[in-house]
Protein backbone atom coordinates (compact mmCIF):
# COMPACT_ATOMS: atom_id res chain seq x y z
CA UNK A 1 0.00 0.00 0.00
CA UNK A 2 1.76 3.52 -1.05
CA UNK A 3 1.09 6.59 0.88
CA UNK A 4 2.80 8.99 -1.25
CA UNK A 5 -0.79 10.85 -0.61
CA UNK A 6 0.26 12.00 2.50
CA UNK A 7 3.08 13.71 1.55
CA UNK A 8 0.24 16.96 -0.19
CA UNK A 9 -0.85 16.97 3.99
CA UNK A 10 0.67 19.61 6.15
CA UNK A 11 0.92 18.65 9.61
CA UNK A 12 1.24 21.51 12.23
CA UNK A 13 4.88 21.41 14.56
CA UNK A 14 3.34 18.53 16.24
CA UNK A 15 2.98 16.19 13.67
CA UNK A 16 -1.14 16.83 13.51
CA UNK A 17 -3.66 17.83 11.23
CA UNK A 18 -7.21 19.23 12.04
CA UNK A 19 -10.02 16.29 10.82
CA UNK A 20 -13.86 17.77 10.73
CA UNK A 21 -16.25 14.95 10.79
CA UNK A 22 -19.25 15.61 8.91
CA UNK A 23 -22.69 13.33 8.56
CA UNK A 24 -22.49 12.38 5.10
CA UNK A 25 -26.41 12.38 4.74
CA UNK A 26 -27.38 15.35 6.64
CA UNK A 27 -23.86 17.35 6.08
CA UNK A 28 -24.20 18.50 10.09
CA UNK A 29 -20.52 18.97 11.58
CA UNK A 30 -20.48 16.01 13.88
CA UNK A 31 -16.91 17.03 15.88
CA UNK A 32 -13.44 17.90 15.35
CA UNK A 33 -10.37 15.80 16.08
CA UNK A 34 -6.93 16.03 15.30
CA UNK A 35 -4.60 13.18 13.42
CA UNK A 36 -1.58 12.31 12.58
CA UNK A 37 -0.03 10.40 9.86
CA UNK A 38 -0.62 7.00 10.96
CA UNK A 39 -4.20 7.78 12.13
CA UNK A 40 -5.18 9.47 9.06
CA UNK A 41 -3.08 6.60 7.07
CA UNK A 42 -5.47 3.86 9.50
CA UNK A 43 -8.37 5.93 8.33
CA UNK A 44 -7.83 5.35 5.05
CA UNK A 45 -6.98 2.06 4.95
CA UNK A 46 -10.21 0.26 6.81
CA UNK A 47 -12.45 3.09 6.48
CA UNK A 48 -12.79 3.85 10.29
CA UNK A 49 -12.08 7.12 11.71
CA UNK A 50 -9.17 6.73 13.84
CA UNK A 51 -7.96 10.56 15.33
CA UNK A 52 -5.02 11.21 17.89
CA UNK A 53 -6.03 11.97 21.56
CA UNK A 54 -3.62 14.64 22.45
CA UNK A 55 -4.71 13.85 25.92
CA UNK A 56 -3.75 10.49 25.94
CA UNK A 57 -0.98 10.84 23.69
CA UNK A 58 -2.26 7.33 21.45
CA UNK A 59 -4.07 6.51 18.08
CA UNK A 60 -7.76 6.80 19.37
CA UNK A 61 -10.11 4.24 17.28
CA UNK A 62 -13.15 6.61 17.35
CA UNK A 63 -15.92 4.49 18.76
CA UNK A 64 -13.30 2.12 20.39
CA UNK A 65 -15.28 2.68 23.65
CA UNK A 66 -18.55 3.98 22.94
CA UNK A 67 -19.50 1.63 19.77
CA UNK A 68 -19.87 4.96 18.28
CA UNK A 69 -17.68 4.12 15.15
CA UNK A 70 -17.18 6.68 12.08
CA UNK A 71 -17.47 4.54 9.02
CA UNK A 72 -15.68 6.97 6.48
CA UNK A 73 -17.40 7.64 3.26
CA UNK A 74 -14.84 10.45 1.51
CA UNK A 75 -11.73 12.14 3.00
CA UNK A 76 -11.33 15.32 1.55
CA UNK A 77 -7.96 17.87 1.95
CA UNK A 78 -8.51 21.49 1.71
CA UNK A 79 -7.11 23.71 -0.26
CA UNK A 80 -3.99 24.96 1.87
CA UNK A 81 -3.65 20.86 2.61
CA UNK A 82 -3.75 21.59 6.17
CA UNK A 83 -7.72 20.61 7.32
CA UNK A 84 -9.02 16.88 6.74
CA UNK A 85 -12.92 16.69 5.77
CA UNK A 86 -14.49 13.28 6.95
CA UNK A 87 -18.02 12.29 5.63
CA UNK A 88 -18.79 9.60 7.87
CA UNK A 89 -21.81 7.52 8.87
CA UNK A 90 -21.99 7.88 12.53
CA UNK A 91 -22.99 4.49 14.33
CA UNK A 92 -25.13 4.87 17.34
CA UNK A 93 -26.19 8.75 16.34
CA UNK A 94 -24.00 10.02 18.73
CA UNK A 95 -20.86 11.54 18.00
CA UNK A 96 -20.21 13.52 21.54
CA UNK A 97 -18.90 12.51 24.69
CA UNK A 98 -21.25 13.85 26.61
CA UNK A 99 -24.42 11.66 24.66
CA UNK A 100 -25.22 14.34 21.48
CA UNK A 101 -25.14 13.55 18.44
CA UNK A 102 -22.67 16.16 17.67
CA UNK A 103 -20.29 18.16 19.88
CA UNK A 104 -21.54 21.55 18.58
CA UNK A 105 -24.56 21.89 21.14
CA UNK A 106 -24.10 25.28 22.08
CA UNK A 107 -25.18 28.46 19.94
CA UNK A 108 -24.29 31.95 21.06
CA UNK A 109 -27.76 34.26 21.17
CA UNK A 110 -28.47 37.65 21.33
CA UNK A 111 -27.09 40.38 19.80
CA UNK A 112 -23.31 40.40 19.98
CA UNK A 113 -23.71 37.65 22.25
CA UNK A 114 -25.47 38.96 25.17
CA UNK A 115 -27.25 36.06 26.45
CA UNK A 116 -24.44 33.90 26.43
CA UNK A 117 -24.22 30.52 25.06
CA UNK A 118 -27.35 28.18 24.91
CA UNK A 119 -27.62 24.65 24.88
CA UNK A 120 -29.48 23.55 21.75
CA UNK A 121 -29.45 19.94 21.30
CA UNK A 122 -30.44 17.11 23.51
CA UNK A 123 -28.26 14.56 25.30
CA UNK A 124 -29.62 10.98 23.50
CA UNK A 125 -27.70 9.07 25.83
CA UNK A 126 -26.26 9.71 29.36
CA UNK A 127 -22.09 9.80 29.18
CA UNK A 128 -21.98 6.92 32.26
CA UNK A 129 -23.82 4.46 30.35
CA UNK A 130 -21.60 5.49 27.47
CA UNK A 131 -18.33 4.86 29.07
CA UNK A 132 -17.58 2.24 32.04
Amino acid sequence: MTTDWLNAVTFDDAGLVPAIAQDFQTGRILMVAWMNADALAETAATRRAVYWSRSRGKLWRKGEESGHQQIVHEIRLDCDGDVILLTVEQKGGIACHTGRESCFFRRLEGEAGQDGWVTTDPVLKDPKLIYK
